[in-house]
């Protein structure tokens, strides 16, 4: 069986993740999302909530699942017995810090890292910047899923526009 992962943080997921997943899983028997449990950083949903969301939004394909993990990416993907993982770029400051990973991954383990690009739909979207403009009551419902732009307005509480 052919086995991907699809590793980050989610918070919150964008159609831009959902891009890569989506392609990811015509490719693969299987594509795992793993969702990186970081107790250094707190994110504005808590695992749980973006396992929930993730979930939700890959409903509709048949070999995607949803994990969490903590520690090294390369011991998360022994563990499902994935020996590739899947990377979007947006732009090459993205291929610059991804290389290294995939260097350092393949070199650790020998999991190959497998780079999509981006569509150019979302070559500009990040989770921050989507929380960034939330936070200031733009608009981003073409860039989430409705449960996550229902989820992020209740979290954040926007301040009404002029």
């Amino acid at each position: 069986m052919r086995r991907a992962v699809c590793p980050g943080s989610f918070d919150p997921v964008t159609n831009g993740h959902l891009d890569i997943v989506g392609r990811a899983s015509r490719l693969f028997d299987e594509v795992i999302v793993g969702v990186l449990i970081n107790q250094s950083k707190t994110g504005l949903f808590t695992v749980d909530e973006r396992i929930d969301m993730l979930r939700e939004v890959t409903r509709s394909y048949d070999n995607v699942r949803v994990e969490s993990f903590r520690g090294l990416l390369v011991d998360f993907c022994h563990a499902q017995r994935a020996s590739v993982l899947i990377k979007g770029l947006r732009a090459v400051s993205d291929f610059d810090y991804e290389l290294q990973m995939a260097q350092m991954n393949i070199g650790l383990a020998g999991v190959e890292t497998l780079f999509m690009p981006t569509n150019p739909l979302y070559s500009f979207l990040s989770s921050s910047l989507v929380k960034d403009v939330a936070k200031w009551g733009g608009d981003i419902s073409a860039h989430v899923p409705e449960v996550v732009r229902s989820a992020l307005l209740a979290r954040l509480d926007p301040p009404s526009r002029p």
